[in-house]
């Protein structure tokens, strides 16, 4: 009888053992609900795979198990919260966790300030920020209205009825103004923006492919095409940045690229920076245009509600600095684009001790997610949350929520995206300048999907047509 119990205790013994082994969610150091990993390899990489997302995943996981929870990202445990009440416990964290942004190092490079923390984060962030401030946002007025109203006369020129690519224009519209926003008005022809936006949408549909699809193989057509588009787009970057290192520069214009430069000497850093400011700038305002104009269309009596506004507020003036604040409507619409189309689904940031969260442990170097789109599709601060209704974002109603419940850029440790400013001056001065001059709807027809990548875009392209006013 002894002998069969010591057989039982050693058999149960080896058998936690090996479950403990197998299964990494079964060694959690944290009380925190969720999912256990599918395999012990990928954690739950499938059920990500499966729901479509990280974001769907997220949704899925957050009914399930509330306002915090936890899953594995391979053998790595990742911590999400989505509440206002969560977010404001974590607030003051200003690391990125960087094993959850591995993805973009081969496109942006290591020495990003994507990756960088602690002092060198904060000291770059600084140094940078001062180009776009709220103080110095009016430097960029006059570019941004001309490039909008070249943009008008290209679409003044389309025949009638004629059908218009939405997102092309859109992101393309963007990437001009990013590109000679922060590098300078003379920095980029037309034909180069264009040859960047080809090379850089090679480049961005493989860092989408890598969400669901893995890393492509070294010498395989996909990791070619990879390298070919970063090498194109690296020539033009540094060629630009070479240029304004030779040329004196406009004493009246300081720019990113500036600052950038007289922050560092080393050349892989100002060429990291550079493009991760482009690439964050134009990727998130061009689809906020895309979204924008598509509600729009698909939303006459708000489209012409809009319109009533910019006529009222700037009769044929342009919009400027103190007229700006005066569009009240057009930013609530702004605001509304950015939380149904959910343009960016997620935030992290990770601390290097052990610290308490929502009343669980959250053991040092674990990635927690700001599932910031669960947040904005919360049913308890946005009814219906799938109804565009820009009146959810009057000043009445906005009294009504926490802050924390509308975060569209992030807000964690000052690190708020730096250019969201500088994207809702550019979005309301692009909108004011096409809907004054064209009434724009949809075609009809369309099934119009979102897909939740990095930054959320439209599946197929969006087809629109004008009637001018």
């Amino acid at each position: 009888m002894l002998d069969f119990v010591i057989f039982a205790a050693t058999f149960l013994i080896a058998l936690l053992i090996a479950v403990i082994y197998l299964y990494p969610g079964s060694r959690r150091v944290t009380s925190i609900p969720g999912p256990e990993p599918t395999t012990k390899e990928d954690g739950n990489l499938s059920d990500i795979a499966r729901a479509g997302s990280l974001h769907e995943y997220l949704l899925e996981l957050h009914s399930q198990y509330g306002d915090i929870t936890a899953f594995w990202m391979g053998q790595e445990l990742v911590v999400s919260i989505c509440s206002p009440e969560l977010f404001k416990q974590h607030a003051a964290v200003f690391d990125r966790p960087p094993s959850l942004f591995e993805l973009f190092k081969p496109l942006i490079g290591e020495k990003s300030i994507q990756y960088a923390n602690k002092a060198e984060g904060r000291r770059r962030r600084k140094c940078y920020d001062t180009v776009l401030a709220h103080d110095y946002l009016h430097h960029y007025y006059p570019a941004i209205q001309e490039i909008s109203d070249n943009l008008v006369k290209k679409w003044s020129s389309i025949a009638k009825d004629e059908h218009i690519p939405l997102a092309q224009y859109m992101i393309g519209f963007a990437l001009k103004l990013g590109l000679v926003n922060l590098f300078g008005s003379k920095a980029w022809s037309d034909e180069q923006i264009l040859e960047f936006s080809h090379q850089y949408e090679i480049a961005w549909q493989e860092m989408e492919r890598r969400l669901t699809e893995g890393f492509p193989q070294d010498g395989s057509s996909r990791m070619k095409a990879f390298e070919e588009a970063k090498k194109r787009m690296s020539e033009q970057v540094n060629k630009i940045i070479k240029n304004c290192k030779k040329h004196k520069k406009d004493p009246n214009e300081y720019l990113l690229i500036d600052a950038v430069l007289e922050s560092t000497t080393d050349e892989e850093l100002v060429f990291s920076d550079a493009l991760t400011y482009v690439i964050g700038g134009f990727h998130t305002t061009g689809n906020v245009l895309t979204w924008a104009v598509y509600f729009l269309a698909t939303h006459q009596d708000i489209q012409d509600k809009v319109y009533k506004e910019i006529k009222k507020v700037l009769g044929e003036e342009d919009v400027d600095p103190k007229t700006y604040k005066d569009l009240v409507y057009l930013h609530q619409v702004i605001d509304e684009t950015l939380r149904c189309a959910v343009v960016a689904p997620w935030a992290a940031r990770f601390q290097d001790f052990d610290s308490e969260l929502g009343g669980h442990k959250i053991p040092k170097n674990t990635p927690v997610i700001h599932a910031l789109g669960v947040s904005l599709q919360n049913e308890k601060y946005y009814p219906v949350p799938n109804k565009f209704d820009p009146d959810r974002f009057s000043p009445e109603n906005s009294k009504s929520r926490p802050s924390l419940a509308f975060q569209p850029f992030g807000f964690a440790g000052k690190r708020i995206c730096p250019g969201y400013k500088f994207a809702y001056v550019e979005a309301t001065i692009g909108l004011v300048t096409l809907l004054r001059k064209f009434k724009v709807k949809l075609i009809e027809g369309q099934v119009v999907t979102p897909v939740y990548g990095l930054v959320t875009h439209p599946e197929d392209e969006i087809w629109v047509k004008i009637e001018k006013r």
